[in-house]
């Protein structure tokens, strides 16, 4: 059975973490199906926090690997979904 996973992240510093996650996404991007991002914006504030949708294929090893370079990165939370298809 195919397994579809969702993960949301949760950036709590954006400036401070954009390259890192930048990079990270990169290096596990054969695995990314699609990726949304957004923030606050207005005319007087452009948020500090900012929240990125994945959704990823692969197998659970490439998934594994994909956590355990998450968990390196500060000031993130991240919340996993898994569907069966």
């Amino acid at each position: 059975m195919k397994q579809i996973r969702i993960i949301g992240i949760l950036i709590r510093d954006r400036i401070k973490e954009a390259g890192k996650m930048q990079t990270l996404l990169s290096a596990h991007n054969h695995i990314i199906q699609s990726r949304l991002g957004f923030h606050e914006l207005s005319d007087e504030k452009c948020s500090r926090t900012g929240i990125i949708l994945l959704t990823l294929n692969g197998t659970s090893d490439q998934w594994i690997a994909f956590d355990k370079d998450l968990k390196a990165v500060e000031g993130i939370e991240v919340q996993n979904m898994l569907f069966e298809i």
